[in-house]
């Protein structure tokens, strides 16, 4: 199934989000449209994906793919779009039009680096916020890193990577995933990968103290759906154990389709490094 088809099967599990959620629509169908055909993906061997995450980096860190600008421009102009529908970022979007077309603003500069999303000088000359550098960088390039990255995903083990940030591209995750053994993974919106991950861990900061890691659900529980959140880091992330909701959809579909969830954990006080819907309107720079 398409990610366009479980967005259709999600919206009506959820009639009542239908207008909120609309928004997602001519993304999702602008990464349904990217073909791909120039993009060469990384062939690497399984000792040579094996070697970086033993040195704990990300492939992507050492394996930039060359991106022309015109490859995105379908689902980066639907990303723009999106927060221009959204309200509040009209400055923004502007700004980033401007210093994209200068050729300012490039592909690369959106990739993951450390600790970060994008390339610092999005925030510090182009003025824009962090929730919108990491909303453009995973609306842009989730389709072709998704290609790029495909064929090293089969390397991955268990016990390949120990991280809380993606493997293959290096972002911070977007969802979590408790499967039929129980074993947590961690979703990657940017690359669309998982990976294993302790349950007793803040992915975001690696504190481990059960006093500190909390569960949060909502006041009309959905059996399946709950938050995890670190009140040391402050940050969360949604989970869902798929041993309840075994037909549910994939990881970014379940995210971007439970903005009920979100807005509970910004609430208490909580946040997260890839914005949902919740922090981009709360948060409209």
């Amino acid at each position: 199934m398409t990610l366009l088809e479980e967005w259709s099967d999600l919206l009506s599990r959820r009639p009542t989000f239908l207008g909120p959620l609309a928004v997602y629509q001519a993304l999702l169908e602008s990464w349904a449209r990217w073909s791909g055909e120039r993009l060469q993906p990384l062939l690497w061997t399984a000792d040579e994906c094996e070697n970086r995450w033993r040195r704990e980096i990300p492939l992507l860190s050492e394996a930039e793919p060359r991106i022309p600008a015109t490859d995105l421009e379908d689902p980066l102009g639907a990303s723009l779009e999106f927060l221009t529908e959204l309200g509040g970022h009209e400055d923004a979007v502007r700004r980033f039009i401007r210093e994209w077309d200068a050729g300012e603003v490039t592909p690369a500069m959106l990739l993951p680096t450390r600790g970060r999303i994008g390339a610092p000088r999005l925030e510090e000359s182009v003025g824009l916020s962090p929730e919108v550098v990491a909303f453009l960088a995973c609306g842009a390039l989730r389709p072709m890193l998704h290609a790029y990255l495909a064929d090293c995903r089969r390397y991955l083990t268990d016990r390949s990577w120990i991280l809380g940030v993606c493997p293959f591209c290096g972002a911070p995750p977007g969802f979590a995933d408790v499967t039929e053994t129980g074993q947590r993974l961690l979703a990657c919106h940017l690359c669309g990968a998982g990976w294993a991950f302790p349950r007793l861990q803040c992915p975001f900061c690696g504190h481990q103290t059960p006093k500190d890691l909390v569960r949060l659900d909502a006041e009309e529980k959905e059996e399946g759906y709950f938050i995890s959140a670190c009140r040391k880091c402050h940050a969360y992330i949604k989970e869902l154990d798929r041993r309840v909701r075994w037909n549910a959809g994939s990881a970014l579909i379940e995210d971007w389709g439970s903005p009920h969830l979100d807005l509970i954990a910004v609430r208490a006080g909580y946040w997260r490094p890839v914005p949902s819907l919740i922090q981009l309107t709360r948060g409209n720079t």
